[in-house]
């Protein structure tokens, strides 16, 4: 009885073994079978800094292989967690519906997409191809200019955050000065 115990342990040492083998050859033909990631082509078009802390959300174009920007997806958004570890991180749910998303539409008339952020829905933004570059263009300070930043100046409250002021920088589309506007919320 003794010797079929020692045998029925070994067996199952050699069945525990032989599976850990098996799954790991299993993993390892999964992934040959699976095709590499195609790495997606994007280029930065803006940013929004904020008092709050150092954490910024970043706007890039997304592009297709002959770089157009992606009809599917023609923008991104993200976090780069600044203030923490440096980690590029999603938009949540309440950012992408309140905050930070924005709504994208084809402009034929533009030649791109005009581009409403859900924060500022009167600021209508144009993401278009110019020569080799994709940018983003808007009024800043009443001419025509490619946004490069925004900056919001806001403080915590009971009742959520209070907005004291918005600046837009950009460069001015004819001149190539640098441009600016700041918005103060009635």
């Amino acid at each position: 009885m003794k010797k079929a115990i020692e045998w029925f342990a070994v067996l199952a040492l050699l069945a525990v073994f032989f599976s850990f083998v098996g799954c790991a050859t299993h993993e390892e033909r999964k992934a040959a079978s699976v095709p590499a990631a195609k790495k997606v082509k994007t280029q930065s078009l803006f940013i929004i800094k904020r008092s709050k802390n150092a954490n910024v959300v970043h706007y890039d174009a997304r592009l297709t292989a002959d770089g157009k920007l992606d009809p599917k997806e023609p923008v991104i958004a993200y976090w780069v967690m600044s203030a923490e570890d440096g980690r590029r991180q999603d938009l949540n749910w309440m950012e992408k519906k309140k905050g930070y998303g924005f709504d994208i539409k084809p402009a034929p008339s533009a030649n791109g997409y005009k581009m409403t952020l859900m924060a500022a829905p009167q600021q209508q933004i144009t993401v278009k191809k110019a020569g080799d570059a994709i940018r983003a263009e808007m009024v800043i300070g009443g001419r025509s200019a490619v946004l490069e930043e925004i900056y919001i100046n806001a403080s915590d409250g009971l009742t959520g955050s209070k907005i004291h002021y918005i600046m837009l920088y950009g460069k001015d589309l004819k001149t190539g000065g640098k441009r600016s506007q700041k918005i103060v919320p009635k």
